[in-house]
């Protein structure tokens, strides 16, 4: 009975991990849809003079993306998101502004096949984040629009043969020139770690 039960343990242990894999190959698209915070580093560069680094708030959005397979197990990947909104603030304490951004980044990214129900994947790719609506009650806020790398690493757990739950981390190289009032006041030195959640389909 003993032998019988760990059998039957190790037959459905395989069973979970066996099938369905989510198994990407040339010209499959993907299309996934969550949510992601992006958490910017501690110490976000001096600002107005400070000899203490500025910070910047983290926020958590709705994300999408779209990757096309240009071969098997290696995608193109598009991330978008609803555009993320930050507060910037002092070394003193003082509010400098708050801050609207869209961070689209393009990534190439090679999937890890297990032949199983997990697919571990990673990537590199380039970001492009551009910001808007500056607000501040000490003037004129501009913070130039920034490039930078962008690397990414994440998991697929499938919950069928096209469907799947995808955990996310990426880091982006974010630096921004701040002017206020027309006058240079430093750079913002953002580089968030963005970790997202989604659900993913593959078509």
């Amino acid at each position: 009975m003993k032998r019988m039960t760990s059998t039957l343990a190790l037959t459905a242990a395989l069973a979970a991990f066996s099938a369905p894999a989510f198994a990407q190959s040339q010209g499959d698209w993907t299309v996934g849809v969550g949510v992601g915070n992006v958490n910017p580093k501690s110490g976000n560069g001096l600002l107005a003079g400070e000899t203490s680094d500025s910070s910047i708030d983290s926020n958590t959005r709705p994300v999408f993306t779209a990757e096309y397979f240009i071969r098997d197990n290696i995608g193109i990947e598009l991330l978008a998101a609803t555009p993320f909104s930050h507060t910037v603030t002092l070394a003193s304490g003082a509010t400098a502004g708050k801050v609207k951004q869209l961070p689209p980044t393009l990534s190439v990214n090679y999937h890890i096949p297990t032949n199983s129900k997990f697919t571990p994947f990673f990537g590199v790719g380039i970001n492009y984040t551009t910001f808007f609506e500056e607000e501040s009650a000490l003037g004129t806020l501009e913070l130039d629009d920034s490039w930078g790398l962008a690397l990414n690493a994440g998991v697929d757990y499938a919950v069928s043969d096209r469907g799947a739950v995808r955990f996310n981390v990426r880091w982006i190289d974010i630096d921004s020139d701040v002017t206020l009032n027309g006058t240079a006041i430093g750079k913002a030195e953002i580089d968030p770690i963005v970790v997202s959640a989604s659900y993913v389909h593959r078509f």
